[in-house]
This record gives structure tokens, sequence and C-alpha cells, in this order.
């Protein structure tokens, strides 16, 4: 029974070894993963393009970036810390509120990405 298990435990270390080795040569030349839709540049309305300044990028990334924006300006409510409140510049992408929860920033900047046209 041993000799089986034993047989058997090489085998998955030497599986787990070659799955590290072809992460570790794909991480060292580059080579991306697949990304998903959410990953994907869009082209930006002219007002998201203004704040972010680029004219397309992905929607993970704008939010980064809104995010920067939030940190670096301290626009967090102190008391609570989901609720945005927006300056003039955050304002003109987020539909002109004063005041967004952290969870209504995502909806409220889809409709400034463009979605491509299919052929």
């Amino acid at each position: 029974m041993s000799r089986v298990l034993g047989t058997c435990r090489v085998l998955m270390a030497a599986a787990k070894g070659g799955s590290k080795e072809a992460s570790a040569k794909a991480v060292a030349t580059g080579a991306a993963k697949p990304k998903g839709p959410f990953h994907r540049p869009l082209p930006l309305s002219p007002a998201m393009s203004k704040f972010l300044g680029v004219p397309e990028i992905a929607r993970v990334d704008a939010v980064k970036k809104i995010w920067e924006h939030i940190k670096a300006n301290q626009l967090q409510n102190p008391s609570n810390k989901q609720e945005i409140i927006c300056d003039e510049k955050l304002k003109t992408i987020l539909a002109g509120k004063d005041k967004v929860g952290m969870l209504e920033i995502v909806r409220l900047i889809a409709p400034h990405f463009v979605k491509p046209q299919q052929t």
C-alpha cells in the first residue's frame, strides 16, 4: 500500500512543480493572462476623457483613477466612509450629484463608456 501512495505523491509533486515553472516562465516572459471584458479599453465620453486625460481606458483602470482622485483630495466623508463628497471635477462625471455612495460610482460612470460599434 505504501508503494502506491508513495508513487502517487511523487507524481503529484512533479505535477505541482511543472505548473509553478510554467507560471513563473509566463511571468518572466511578460505573457499576459487572458482578460475579461472589464479589462478591455473602451472609448470614453468627452467629459470622462477630460477627467482621466486619456481617450480610452478599461473600466477597472477608470475606477482606480477615480479612487486615486478621491483619496488625493480627501473626498470621503469622515463619519461615513462609504459616502463620497463630490468636488466640481467629480460632479462632471457623476451626474452632477453632491454626494454618492461608493457602490454608485460604477453605475454612474457606465454611460461614459462608448460601446464600440460591431460590424
